[in-house]
């Protein structure tokens, strides 16, 4: 094994920040939350895993579900966990906050015997420190002494083994006792005893982050320049001070009699609407090219961009740019001031975090049954004179036949409504299947939203990685009045489902009313896009040529590349001609797999709603006519 298999290990505090999200009201008034992985280390160690580099962190967390999310999140954001350890005895911190204005940010700090605070030096393992080319030490974390010990520990281990020490200064006065509970946004409280605590940690460091008034507690100095030349007189560190909007000054060696004077690093001119987390986001992006040897400019460049990033949008590590976001902005900026309303680097932003967002994990191909039928089933329930609450216990009978095809493999899934499949719902989530569920008003053209009222109310209310699906009959030559609502339709769920958080597919079926030609689809899809509209997914139904699948894959690749690709539908075509479908869409390398339904169910269906079968011959029926399709797949 590589003895540096890492190139960063930070230390310290995690914690779930919960952040109002009723901007511009008191926190006293916050009625709602969204939930994030939080604590200085923890999101350098997810801001630079996105940015490229092997990071990993050592904390403590709880043996409680706020304490397994965190775990969870870092293993999606690709940190290795090796130093996450549980503690049996503590509760997970906790924090709270609120953005009231563009300059206050009030919070709160649940960190009474949290466990991160209690890290201690058993919790330093010299193997795992060893396998850094770098640690991350906290500036808040040499407040306690069981903590102040560990990244000692650390610091001298990393220096055993050629590491590099990086100290994140991190100053935070009501976490070294300097002020109340409700002074938690509070920056900057002079003391000579932060400092004395401080001063011997510098000489050990190779690289030293701080805003100005954190230089200032390091150095004791009240005054930025005289700080800096203090930290200078007792650590050869690279001296980073950052400032905000005004970007960074880095000073290398010695320091010179102006600020300004030293390596500077111009910030970018965005609107600030949350400052939290953003120096925790410079820091991934000056990491990400100091491990590298990069220029101090690159350095600056990509601290000063993260940052930015981060103080235009709302939560900290959630937020943080992926490299392909932070190279197209630095290649080619952003016309928007507030860039959480750039539609570019927004859907970046999306298309490259989705997988980070939820428990499913990625895969290559989809298999997918699709009962999100209702009009059809409550047809065939009053066909066969059933009552039509029979229907919820028929699709958990496909859950179960999907269950079986799947035996837990990646790639398999599910589409299920509400309307009679909510306790499926549960069953599918369970077995960790790729779940998508319907929006339409059944049959509905123009496309209408089922039950009407806000959609975004009713998915808030929806697991993360359940995915919006939304049928529209819609084509290019379509009626003036028609396509006119349907585009406005497209646009709101867009808004919505992006809003929320949720992925989106979108299913076109064109050849109900009228003919299919090459370009139909394809055609309709351009028009989609035009409205600034990218789907997760595509959901599409059997094309009449190569020609209309290369037609199709031509428009993602020129409007979407980064869209997860096609599904096929079946429209109750015969197994045999599916079969010939799926053949015909072999080349092309957009189309990921099917998403079937009455093929697979139809039958059994009306012949266990009218009682002529029972469930197991029902589940056997639906098993294999779902195995024969998946095979179908895979041989043609």
């Amino acid at each position: 094994m590589d003895a540096k298999r890492l190139d960063v290990i930070a230390i310290g505090r995690s914690s779930v920040d919960l952040y109002g999200e009723q901007v511009g009201g008191r926190l006293e008034d916050m009625a709602t939350f969204s939930k994030a992985v939080g604590g200085c280390p923890t999101n350098i160690a997810i801001g630079a895993a996105r940015l490229g580099l092997k990071s990993g962190v050592i904390t403590r967390v709880g043996d409680e579900h706020m304490g397994r999310f965190i775990r969870e999140q870092l293993v999606r954001e690709g940190v290795d966990v090796t130093g996450v350890h549980t503690d049996p005895q503590r509760l997970t911190a906790l924090v709270i906050l609120g953005i009231k204005d563009d300059k206050s940010f009030p919070l709160i700090f649940y960190r009474s015997d949290c466990a991160d605070a209690a890290l201690d030096e058993s919790d330093i393992d010299e193997a795992h420190v060893a396998s850094a080319r770098a640690i991350v030490v906290s500036g808040t974390h040499f407040a306690r002494a069981n903590a102040a010990a560990a990244q000692r520990k650390a610091m001298a281990l990393a220096k055993k083994h050629g590491g590099r020490v990086v100290f994140d200064i991190d100053y935070r006065p009501n976490l070294w006792g300097l002020a109340g509970h409700g002074a938690g946004e509070s920056r900057y409280i002079s003391s000579a005893d932060v400092t004395e605590h401080l001063k011997p940690i510098l000489p050990a460091c190779d690289l030293i982050v701080g805003t100005e008034e954190e230089l200032m507690i390091a150095g004791g100095r009240e005054e930025p320049l005289a700080a800096v030349k203090a930290v200078r007189a007792v650590s050869a560190a690279t001296i980073v001070m950052k400032r905000g909007p005004m970007g960074c000054v880095v000073f290398p060696g010695a320091i010179p009699d102006d600020v300004e004077q030293g390596i500077k690093g111009p910030g970018f001119p965005v609107e600030v609407y949350n400052v939290l987390g953003a120096g925790d986001a410079f820091m991934a992006g000056f990491l990400r090219g100091w491990l590298r040897d990069e220029p101090v400019e690159t350095c600056c460049a990509y601290a000063n961009a993260c940052g930015a990033f981060a103080v235009s949008r709302l939560l900290c590590s959630v937020e943080y740019p992926t490299w392909e976001e932070l190279s197209g902005f630095l290649a080619h900026g952003s016309t928007f001031r507030a860039l959480r309303r750039d539609p570019d680097l927004t859907h970046v932003h999306w298309a490259t975090t989705r997988d980070r967002l939820t428990s499913v994990a990625p895969f290559g191909e989809l298999f997918a049954f699709a009962i999100d039928h209702r009009a059809q089933l409550e047809a065939m329930a009053d066909e066969a004179g059933a009552d039509r609450a029979r229907i919820a216990r028929f699709k958990q009978l496909a859950v179960e036949a999907t269950v079986a095809v799947a035996q837990g493999r990646p790639g398999f899934g599910m589409l299920l409504d509400s309307t009679h499949g909510r306790e499926a719902l549960f069953r599918a989530e369970a077995a960790g299947l790729w779940i998508a569920r319907p929006v339409e008003e059944p049959g509905s053209r123009p496309f209408d939203v089922e039950g009407g009222g806000s959609l975004a109310a009713r998915l808030v209310e929806w697991p993360r990685n359940h995915v919006v699906k939304a049928l529209f009959f819609a084509r290019p030559d379509d009626p003036p009045e028609i396509a006119a609502r349907q585009e406005r339709e497209l646009t709101r769920l867009f808004d919505a489902a992006r809003g929320i958080g949720r992925e989106l597919l979108i299913e076109i079926v064109a050849g109900k009313h009228g003919p299919l030609y090459d370009r139909t689809v394809a055609d309709m899809m351009a028009r989609i896009y035009d409205l600034g509209v990218k789907p997760d997914w595509w959901k599409l139904e059997a094309q009449p040529s190569a020609a209309a699948w290369a037609a199709i894959d031509a428009v993602i690749g020129a409007r979407d590349p980064l869209c997860r690709g096609v599904v096929m539908l079946g429209l109750d075509a015969p197994e045999a001609e599916l079969a010939k479908s799926f053949a015909l869409a072999k080349g092309s390398p957009r189309v990921r797999g099917f998403a079937v339904g009455r093929t697979l169910f139809s039958a059994p269906a009306r012949d266990w709603l009218a009682g002529r079968i029972d469930d197991q011959a029902a589940t056997e029926l639906m098993q294999d006519n779902f195995a024969r399709l998946v095979r179908a797949w895979e041989t043609r």
